[in-house]
């Protein structure tokens, strides 16, 4: 699994609790270590997932204390809005490429030295997290749109991913939550008017979604009771998708 906070925190718990082994790669040590001592993994590394020498280290380290990897969970990623994501006629080259390194280049640094080892295995399943923001934008409030492509990137690589290893027994899907409450989500968290919208928004969750939700979510991908399900983009979003945000 990529990631330590968050959605990928609450998922590292859920495994943990159904007696999966679980190796974390994520960018700082501190929270690495918070979520070991708190969850009790078999592994983790400190790495930054955008440099590829860095990746692949960390993920030789993973199949060294797992004996292998069956499952890969990437939830590594974020928001642009540091390096100057927003609208496109105000963004710059630099806060582009850097947001879509962020999530798309740590996408495949993650899914790439796990594929080949799946295919000489006989299978596995691979869970990216994208965003409802790919797919149903929302432009008074949530405008940055490398985040957005980078999100709809991450569902192309998805499905091109399943249609070639499907022969090789290897799933990939995608989870595209809608507004989650985790550090990322800090600026909205706080912001009564985003609040209020998500209540609206995401009726079924009456608000702001709790990681535990997705982890839900990826802990099925990643099990045999998804085991005929591959190439697909599953939406956990309370309603975002099909909601109306008027009040």
């Amino acid at each position: 699994m990529t990631g330590a906070t968050g959605i990928a925190a609450a998922t590292a718990r859920r495994l943990s609790e159904s007696n999966a082994r679980v190796f974390v790669i994520s960018l700082h040590q501190d929270e690495c270590q918070e979520l070991a001592r708190d969850v009790g993994l078999n592994g983790w590394a400190a790495a930054d997932l955008t440099n590829e020498d860095a990746a692949i280290e960390a993920f030789a380290s993973a199949r060294e204390a797992l004996g292998g990897i069956d499952g890969l969970a990437v939830v590594a990623g974020g928001s642009g809005r540091r390096f100057g994501d927003g609208m496109v006629h105000e963004m710059s080259l630099a806060a582009w490429e850097a947001t879509l390194s962020l999530n798309v280049g740590t996408s495949f640094n993650s899914v790439r030295p796990v594929v080949g080892p799946m295919v000489e295995s006989g299978g596995g399943s691979i869970v990216l997290i994208s965003s409802v923001l790919a797919s149903h934008p929302v432009p008074d409030m949530f405008a940055t749109h490398a985040y957005a492509a980078a999100k709809g990137a991450q569902q192309s690589l998805a499905r091109a991913m399943a249609s070639q290893y499907a022969a090789d027994r290897i799933r990939v899907n995608v989870v595209a939550p809608g507004l989650v409450r985790t550090p990322m989500a800090g600026r909205a968290a706080s912001d009564p008017d985003i609040l209020d919208f998500a209540g609206r928004k995401q009726p079924l969750a009456g608000g702001m979604l709790e990681p535990e939700d997705i982890a839900g979510a990826i802990c099925f991908l990643l099990s045999d009771d998804s085991s005929l399900i591959t190439g697909q983009v599953l939406h956990v979003d309370g309603g975002w998708s099909v909601s109306s945000a008027s009040p």
